[in-house]
């Protein structure tokens, strides 16, 4: 294969290096060049099981939306934006014009598309490509002193950023995060930038957990084997907020079961397709604020933001990086929780 390639997902575990010629650059579009992507919980998913949630996989789907690169060619007049700008790319394409858009609610978009993603057919492609196409509004530019590989984790801190934002006011009031991989992480390091109270994270693995607490979390709890541990925690420490990021059914019933009377669990992790048995008359009896977290809108910019600051260190997740035609093995390795907490792909 000498042209462009693709990650493309033909099916569970079939992931293949395809060329990908792109079609001659629409009007007002942005031609990108690759740069480096993460590789996210959602991609996995789609990678093991062809689906995510209710997303399923029926047409072959190039993966990818966490990605940055070079701009290497643009079809007309856009202001801000020339060859050769180094830019974070924002997935989200929304509409503007629908109720949702209107309302301020752009991640909510009735139009929207959003690279990497099955929710429609046909599929919206994703951007672990050699070559994309995007929209100017899609690319903010980020100076040259940011790294392609931080820019590319602009996405997964958007996404804790809004759901932090989900969550409302947090100074000194006490967290737990339910879910130890890179948006629990994130978020803990968002919810800290808060002001909040005591942050504990949960999960069955202990491998990030000690990469937790490397980050700063001031209780970790393995509940691989049982709630022990997290039953002490509970009659010592009451939580105002819980984050329920494992993407479990088990995670939502333990965040329902662990905030105090009146608090707030914030739902961030795509749970499998179909119906789940929640404890909903605790969230009834407790009066629980219930609420949802979906992508991000106006965060992603501040994420590129408080990247290029230096207020967020993204890169702290990094744990390994492959290129881009061994997507395979980068595949792999980010399944391995054991291993890995973020694995990037880069160019060529």
């Amino acid at each position: 294969m000498t042209g462009p390639l693709a990650a493309t997902l033909f099916g569970p575990g079939d992931l293949r290096l395809v060329e990908h010629h792109l079609a001659p650059l629409g009007p007002g579009m942005v031609r990108v060049r690759f740069r480096a992507g993460g590789i996210c919980g959602s991609d996995l998913h789609y990678f093991r099981h062809a689906r995510t949630g209710d997303f399923v996989v029926n047409s072959p789907l190039i993966l990818g939306h966490e990605v940055s690169g070079e701009i290497i060619e643009i079809n007309g007049e856009v202001a801000g934006l020339r060859t050769n700008d180094r830019v974070a790319v924002n997935p989200s394409r929304w509409c503007g014009h629908c109720a949702r858009c209107r309302e301020g609610r752009a991640n909510l978009c009735e139009n929207i598309y959003f690279m990497g993603s099955a929710s429609k057919t046909p599929h919206m492609q994703g951007g672990f490509a050699s070559v994309f196409d995007a929209t100017p509004a899609q690319c903010v530019k980020v100076a040259g002193d940011v790294s392609y590989q931080a820019a590319a984790l602009a996405e997964p801190l958007a996404v804790s950023l809004h759901a932090v934002a989900r969550a409302g006011e947090m100074a000194g009031k006490n967290v737990i995060v339910f879910g130890a991989g890179p948006i629990g992480l994130l978020i803990m390091l968002a919810s800290r930038r808060n002001d909040c109270g005591q942050i504990a994270v949960a999960d069955i693995a202990e491998a990030p957990l000690a990469f937790a607490n490397r980050l700063g979390a001031d209780r970790t709890i393995n509940l691989a084997g049982g709630d022990a541990g997290l039953t002490a925690l509970l009659a010592d420490t009451p939580f105002d907020i819980a984050f329920e990021v494992s993407g479990t059914a088990a995670g939502l019933s333990a965040a329902i079961s662990s905030v105090r009377r009146g608090g707030t669990v914030i739902q961030v992790g795509n749970l499998p397709g179909g119906n789940i048995a929640v404890p909903a008359n605790a969230v009834m009896s407790k009066e629980l604020d219930l609420k949802g977290t979906f992508r991000f809108g106006t965060e992603f910019n501040q994420a590129v933001e408080l990247i290029a600051a230096g207020e967020i260190d993204v890169l702290k997740l990094v744990t390994a990086e492959h290129s881009l035609s061994a997507a395979n093995d980068a595949f792999a390795l980010a399944a391995d929780r054991s291993q890995s907490v973020k694995v990037m792909l880069t160019a060529d």
